[in-house]
């Protein structure tokens, strides 16, 4: 029997049914006990052009997807409730912002030499969601880092001297070439792309159907 799943998920941390999408996963892969997974975590940005001081999310939905403010209000609670199944506390507000999340995918890359790469994700997207916390402030990001245990001196140099640029620039290049245009997405044992934040069942059938594909 297969013994070990791989998982890299292209996702960005102000990405609501990315941590949906993973946590679902998560609750599906606890039929296979006896299995072994493994998660990378890999960078998308939603709004690479994002400034600095982000914008106001509501603002930023209705416009982007040119829906209503009621259908936004219905989008959040809907999020809420689905979370709310999963322990993710979606804690939303009308003066919620979007925020630039690069520097943020910076520090994800950095930590995964540390093993701390899945803590540091865990803690961004609460943070996000949850504490309502700007992810782009650096203040911020280091007071994150450090909750996780990676050596702050580090974290500071890596934004500071803006590191990994080019290797997030190069990931997300890839990925574009591998026709991923949204999030989450979900690259299992190297070779199978699933796209989406599919329901727990779907996921356990999905993982079901790979598995024995694997040990064939």
């Amino acid at each position: 029997m297969l013994k070990t799943l791989s998982f890299d998920i292209v996702s960005d941390v102000v990405c609501p049914w990315c941590i949906v999408g993973f946590k679902r996963l998560e609750q599906a892969l606890k039929q296979f006990e006896q299995v072994e997974y493994q998660i990378n975590w890999y960078p998308f940005e939603l709004n690479p052009d994002m400034p600095n001081d982000g914008q106001n999310l509501r603002e930023h939905l209705i416009g982007k997807y040119q829906i209503s403010v009621e259908e936004s209000q219905n989008a959040r609670e809907n999020l809420r409730l689905v979370g709310a199944k999963l322990d993710i506390e979606f804690n939303f507000s009308d003066d919620m912002r979007i925020v630039n999340t690069l520097a943020a995918h910076q520090l994800l890359h950095h930590a995964k030499a540390h093993g701390l790469q899945h803590a540091l994700k865990m803690a961004l997207f609460d943070a996000y969601f949850s504490q309502r916390l700007d992810i782009s402030d650096h203040q911020v990001l280091m007071t994150i880092c450090q909750q996780v245990g990676l050596p702050l001196t580090e974290c500071e140099a890596v934004l500071h001297e803006d590191r990994y640029l080019d290797d997030i620039r190069s990931l997300q290049q890839q990925f574009q070439q591998q026709n991923i245009q949204a999030v989450p997405a979900f690259i299992i044992n190297g070779q199978y792309l699933i796209s989406g934040a599919h329901p727990v069942e779907s996921w356990q059938q999905i993982l079901a159907k790979i598995i024995n594909e694997e040990v064939q």
